[in-house]
């Protein structure tokens, strides 16, 4: 019995974190045992996480199944994109080029800023009146 070959790839966005398993397939893609429009519901959020698959003209070669937790479904969406462009890289290092121009294998940086005290929240000021 050989062993069915699968790539790796772990991307994360603001508090997101997507554990992400390309096997060899007909290009079905799950989400924590759902199907992608079924997680996701929003065509905006499936094509961001499709992006690195179309621009490396890898759409109907892999069987994506991913684990994602933590935030929400947009960040979500943007750590699933960061694994699944990680994951292409230990497919083929040809795809790097591309897919760093596109700007999928750095880390988005953008956190939430943390509450300062005095504020409301972390800029947001309580209403100044003068009397």
């Amino acid at each position: 019995m050989a062993a069915e070959v699968e790539y790796l790839g772990t991307g994360s966005r603001k508090t997101s974190t997507a554990r992400v398993r390309l096997l060899p397939g007909d290009g079905k893609i799950t989400v924590n045992g759902k199907s992608l429009d079924q997680y996701f519901g929003r065509d905006s959020l499936e094509q961001i996480v499709k992006q690195p698959l179309e621009i490396t003209n890898t759409i109907g070669t892999f069987d994506v199944k991913i684990n994602v937790d933590g935030g929400g479904v947009s960040g979500q969406a943007g750590a699933i994109r960061h694994g699944v462009s990680r994951a292409l890289l230990k497919v083929d290092k040809g795809h790097r080029d591309v897919l760093k121009k596109a700007g999928f294998l750095t880390r988005d940086p953008r956190m939430k800023e943390r509450k300062k005290y005095g504020r409301k929240k972390a800029r947001k000021s309580p209403q100044f009146s003068k009397r």
